[in-house]
């Protein structure tokens, strides 16, 4: 009798592992499935947008799961452009992030690609919403983001509907955001840091850099950015389109600052046109005589001696009223053209000090008024 229960008992000790590691394998390869499934609930789910998912790999070892062919179109649109097309999302766990105490995760983009078509997101019912498709991707991560990689996306403008069709774009982007939930360096005002370059619409190159810090409701922000030797011709189909004048040659950069501090922004943006030709050889008598119009106020107004016609555009104001002031637009004009040429670089004259103030005086503004 003893015999027989030693027997069975092995049996049950061979058997139980046996079955342990047959129900791991089969939840192992059902995952993927369940996952997937639960992320195109989500996609369905937003309200005046439909989306898919092709596929999705996970890696239980590093706790990482990979959504591969995600896209995300309005309902009412009437292309069948996707406005969201991710062809490869890697969500994981940041292991460095555990030795200081913190559990998030780290997510890198691979080749994704944001299509604004103008037409699409115009002719929406009002239900479709920016905010209902970001917090649903971001719930896709079930804990919070503290670093985030974009590598070669796409983010365009189009106008399908212009003659011809207008296509503003920034390609090869590479971006990389750290320190997003204030793992390290917490006592810093901007604890996170972002950094970003592409090219942009004529092969012009564009860089970013800026410090952050998105963990209050409104985030905070201090950022410069450049756009530089931009082809103007490349310009062609927008202005065209909207002031009814092309390009025959020249260049176009554009330098900018930008602070928020508690809900107030204070910024500037610095648009330089060098050494630009208007009249082209293939434009209409109605086309030329408006360019030469055109053509002789950029001729009194830019600097001869660099050739450019630019000005800086100031912007203030709580985010919900930000205004561009007009009249130092229009006499920094006058200021490049007669005074002294802009110098294309980032003047770096704005930070986030200057928001600060601004938004003290806004709050003193209030607390007197009532």
């Amino acid at each position: 009798m003893n015999e027989i229960h030693r027997k069975r008992y092995k049996k049950k000790r061979y058997l139980i592992p046996v079955v342990l590691i047959i129900l791991l394998i089969v939840i192992r390869l059902s995952l993927p499935y369940f996952v997937k499934n639960y992320v195109n609930k989500v996609l369905a789910d937003i309200p005046g947008y439909y989306g898919q998912v092709e596929d999705i790999d996970l890696s239980i070892i590093r706790g990482a799961y990979t959504i591969n062919g995600m896209y995300l179109n309005t309902v009412d649109g009437n292309t069948e452009l996707p406005f969201l097309d991710f062809k490869k999302t890697d969500i994981s766990v940041e292991w460095n992030a555990l030795f200081h105490g913190k559990i998030v995760s780290e997510i890198e983009m691979t080749d994704p690609t944001i299509l604004y078509v103008f037409e699409d997101q115009q002719d929406t019912t009002g239900v479709a919403d920016t905010e209902d498709w970001s917090k649903a991707l971001t719930n896709l991560v079930p804990i919070d983001i503290n670093q985030f990689t974009i590598k070669n996306g796409k983010f365009a403008f189009l106008q399908l509907q212009a003659d011809p069709n207008i296509d503003l774009h920034l390609s090869n982007v590479e971006l990389s955001a750290s320190n997003l939930r204030n793992v390290v360096e917490k006592t810093r005002t901007l604890p996170s840091n972002i950094h970003a370059t592409a090219t942009s619409i004529g092969n012009g190159d564009v860089i970013l850099d800026g410090d952050m810090n998105l963990v209050k409701e409104i985030p905070d922000m201090d950022a410069s950015f450049s756009l530089e030797n931009a082809n103007a011709k490349a310009l062609n189909d927008f202005t065209n389109y909207y002031a009814g004048i092309d390009f025959d040659e020249g260049s176009f950069d554009l330098f900018g600052e930008l602070a928020i501090a508690d809900g107030y922004m204070k910024g500037s943006f610095k648009p330089i046109l060098k050494n630009a030709k208007l009249i082209g050889k293939d434009d209409g008598f109605l086309q030329t005589l408006w360019e030469g119009f055109v053509g002789f106020f950029k001729f009194v107004l830019k600097n001869h001696k660099k050739d450019t016609l630019a000005t800086k555009i100031p912007v203030e104001g709580d985010l919900n009223n930000v205004k561009t002031k007009v009249w130092p637009t229009v006499t920094r004009i006058f200021r490049n053209a007669w005074i002294q040429a802009y110098n294309d670089v980032v003047d770096d004259d704005l930070n986030y000090q200057d928001a600060t103030e601004g938004a003290d005086k806004l709050n003193n503004k209030k607390t007197k008024k009532k």
